[in-house]
């Protein structure tokens, strides 16, 4: 059963009125979906409606409410927040379709002293735009019953000022003493996780103090050097997997 997303305004008693053009291009022409269809509908917080579809124009798409909303699945034991360095070209469109479906709850881009792309505004703006894109239709894939929040580019010294957030601070990088994944989390039980993946050059030495400075772990992440986009899909799976458990 096809997946969307909505916002709370959208629901009206026990209907849902959605009149934004990308969801009704993609219903109504690439899913070819039709009057009687079933559609599961999700708001910002989570809940999850069933609903059946009555009426679809070219301006907006009607659904009834057929069943109660359901809260959403039982509250996540881990959340998860991978601030990723930005690799060149549009690798980073694959991390956050990756990360997307691995359940991360907030992704950053982030600026760091040896990150080779530099952005203006409006491309950045330009870039955003297109992530938030890619995080629905892979939330939409996976069956999130959420969207994860997509950020603006923000510098390591922006993400590490917030770094008081979280219970755990995880800094994966090629220097200074490194400990094991499974090591930390046998013998911690976090609830917010921070994960820093940086570039292609790796953190300066400098970061790396700064980071630590703030209680972030530098960590290994076995005995090959990763690709940011690797790295990034590599830890989140870790974390998750260990959630599950």
């Amino acid at each position: 059963m096809q997946r969307i997303f909505c916002s709370l305004k959208e629901i009206i008693a026990d209907k849902i009125v959605i009149s934004d053009p990308g969801i009704i291009h993609h219903i109504k022409d690439v899913l070819r979906l039709k009057i009687g269809d079933e559609v599961i509908v999700c708001d910002e917080k989570g809940n999850v409606y069933n609903s059946v579809m009555e009426g679809l124009t070219s301006k907006n798409m009607a659904l009834k409410i057929k069943a109660p909303k359901t809260a959403s699945a039982t509250e996540k034991k881990i959340r998860i927040t991978v601030a990723c360095a930005i690799p060149k070209k549009s690798k980073f469109d694959d991390i956050v379709d990756k990360l997307t479906q691995l359940g991360v709850d907030r992704i950053i881009p982030m600026q760091t002293e040896r990150v080779i792309v530099k952005l203006d505004v409006r491309k950045a703006n330009s870039r955003l735009s297109r992530w938030e894109k890619i995080a629905l239709s892979a939330s939409e894939q996976s069956r999130r019953n959420n969207l994860p929040s997509i950020e603006p580019i923000k510098s390591i010294q922006q993400i590490l000022s917030e770094a008081a957030d979280y219970d755990l601070k995880l800094i994966p990088a090629l220097i200074d003493k490194r400990k094991n994944l499974k090591e930390i989390f046998c013998t911690t039980r976090p609830k917010n996780i921070l994960v820093l993946i940086g570039p292609e050059g790796d953190f300066t030495p400098e970061e790396v103090n700064l980071a630590k400075n703030v209680g972030c772990i530098p960590v290994t992440l076995g005995d090959f050097v990763l690709r940011v986009e690797t790295a990034a899909v590599a830890v989140a799976s870790f974390i998750r997997l260990y959630a599950n458990h």
